[in-house]
């Protein structure tokens, strides 16, 4: 039997919650298609600093890369200063363990509402490809005279060749495998970045070159922003930096129903990758069993799929979106019609019955 090592970080707020159906819908589907996971529950978080003093044990991250994926629930806690978190989990786990692509589908599912007027589940299936190490997320930057009337304050985006390239390539080879039109856009600014973008667009071109089956696409962000609003339907997949990416993805949230049904995955096609819901830890729906947990067992899918569980990974999204077409009155917390922990078992038992 195929077995999977998962390493489990329920996390902050409702992450515990939302995990917990995910972990459900997850051995639903181990028990449909004939494989295992073990999971590994491991404490870090808001909870775990505050008793601890340390974000991550040392240590951690080494343990961390004997696991096949990572499946996490929500940073965040209103105890601990924001950033101390999301810098000493979220982004530590991504640079240390290399997850150097976020992978961010952003699709309409029958039966979610849209605040795009008129487009239906078939205008709105699209992926981002986010690089996910570099850029203005690398850190490099600091202060002069800070405090004073002279304060400077630089922060500089970080684009190496390496960088760059594996995360183009990342992005065509998805296309290629995945893509609907096989069309691939690159979201820049090469009007203003023009030291940036100048290697993102060559690099794009060059790679692109070997990838003849691929139509190369270009658009400045804001016009990415723009057409995602009113033409959704154009794109196929889009490839950006870190900070581009991680605005047109919350974008690509609203546009498929909100952020209870949004999920990514910061993907090291070699390495350990970690997978979760894209909104945050909701800690004021904490413990009221209300949350939406629809992100997190998308998640869970998108894991699937990565560890090469593929119909089992269809046959999970098919069972949400039957869930959503059939039962789900709302994404919003405590309007859905339906507990957490009772859409949960909707979808396991949509998943456990098959077609």
């Amino acid at each position: 039997m195929r077995n999977y090592k998962i390493a489990v970080i329920p996390g902050d707020g409702s992450g515990p919650e939302m995990v917990r159906e995910g972990v459900k819908v997850l051995e639903a589907a181990a028990n449909r298609f004939a494989f295992r996971l073990d999971f590994t529950t491991l404490p870090y978080g808001g909870d775990y600093y505050l008793q601890t003093g340390e974000v991550l044990p040392n240590g951690a991250i080494e343990e961390l890369k004997k696991y096949d994926a990572i499946f996490l629930g929500a940073i965040g806690h209103p105890d601990v200063k924001p950033g101390i978190l999301e810098k000493g989990i979220l982004l530590h786990l991504r640079f240390e363990l290399d997850q150097y692509i976020n992978l961010r589908p952003v699709k309409l599912f029958p039966g979610i509402e849209t605040p795009l007027k008129d487009k239906e589940p078939s205008e709105v299936d699209f992926v981002v490809v986010r690089e996910n190490t570099e850029g203005l997320y690398a850190g490099c930057g600091g202060f002069l005279r800070k405090g004073t009337l002279f304060e400077v304050a630089v922060q500089e985006s970080v684009n190496t060749r390496l960088g760059v390239e594996r995360c183009l390539r990342y992005a065509f080879n998805y296309c290629r495998e995945h893509g609907k039109r096989k069309k691939l856009t690159l979201c820049g600014k090469t009007n203003v970045l023009t030291y940036a973008f100048d290697l993102w667009e060559r690099v794009f071109h060059e790679v692109g070159a070997e990838y003849p089956d691929i139509e190369r696409d270009y658009a400045h962000v804001d016009a990415i922003c723009m057409w995602m609003v009113k033409n959704p339907e154009q794109f196929d997949v889009i490839v950006t930096d870190n900070m581009f990416g991680d605005i047109i993805t919350d974008l690509g949230a609203m546009i498929q129903g909100g952020m209870g049904i949004a999920a990514g995955g910061n993907i090291n096609p070699q390495g350990t990758s970690m997978f979760e819901p894209i909104g945050g830890s909701a800690p004021r729906y904490a413990g009221k069993n209300v949350i939406n947990p629809l992100a997190s067992i998308c998640a869970g899918g998108m894991m699937l799929g990565h560890l090469g569980e593929k119909e089992a990974a269809a046959a999970l999204e098919e069972a949400v979106m039957d869930i959503c077409a059939t039962k789900i009155k709302s994404l919003a917390a405590g309007r859905m019609g339906y507990s957490t922990s009772e859409v949960g078992d909707l979808v396991a038992a949509r998943l456990a019955a098959g077609a």
